[in-house]
């Protein structure tokens, strides 16, 4: 398992809330933002002994990051934190939505959001997708989350550091296939928030059915 975990955009909702859940499971966690004081301002808020630093710093320290910015900024930040990326897993969260129109799958030219970071950070970077459709507001609390994590990725070993880690955080996680499958998670984010705008749902997320056995 990975000694140090970055969470690129961690001043986000949704970095937050898995910065925060890694920290009380006992992960050293960096904050990483594009500004080295807002992510002091929200390690402090979080507290756990979270560290922070700029996007290019937060990758270099770690052994592991997670990439939870928006669509508009994905490219930016995978090429800002590249060279720190090579050797390493990355975990890109990002979900192609193109406001103002985020309740419609929007998929980008490469297929999905995690084959654009692919291709951008290079062969060099395992590249996983994951937490595409848990709720950011979730993770914030100590309730148990009625949602499974879906884990994409070429590299099997990658993928199941990352449902070890979901697993830390409280989620019950599955291997779901390569990374270009990641497209079916990216695009479900679309539908869970048109559900939750058309029934009032307060975070609507996804569960798989059945009797789960070790993969």
């Amino acid at each position: 398992m990975p000694d140090t975990i970055a969470v690129i955009g961690g001043t986000g909702a949704l970095g937050r809330g898995i910065a925060r859940r890694l920290a009380k499971a006992g992960r050293a966690v960096i904050v990483g933002s594009r500004s080295a004081q807002s992510a002091q301002r929200a390690a402090d808020e979080l507290g756990h002994d979270i560290r922070a630093a700029a996007n290019a710093d937060a990758a270099a320290g770690a052994d592991l990051i997670i990439v939870t910015v928006p669509f508009a900024a994905q490219e930016a930040t995978l090429k800002e934190i590249a060279p720190a990326a090579s050797g390493k897993v990355v975990v890109d969260a990002t979900v192609p939505l193109v406001p103002p129109r985020v309740a419609r799958v929007q998929l980008p030219e490469e297929g999905s959001a995690a084959v654009r970071a692919q291709t951008i950070l290079g062969p060099d970077v395992a590249v996983v997708g994951a937490f595409h459709n848990v709720a950011a507001a979730k993770l914030m609390g100590d309730a148990r989350i009625l949602c499974d994590v879906l884990v994409f990725g070429d590299d099997k070993q990658a993928r199941a550091q990352v449902v070890e880690l979901s697993e830390a955080m409280g989620l019950r996680a599955f291997q779901a296939g390569p990374l270009a499958s990641s497209a079916a998670a990216e695009a479900l984010t679309s539908v869970l928030i048109f559900l939750n705008k058309s029934y009032g749902i307060n975070g609507a997320g996804l569960q798989i059915t059945g009797e789960a056995k070790p993969a």
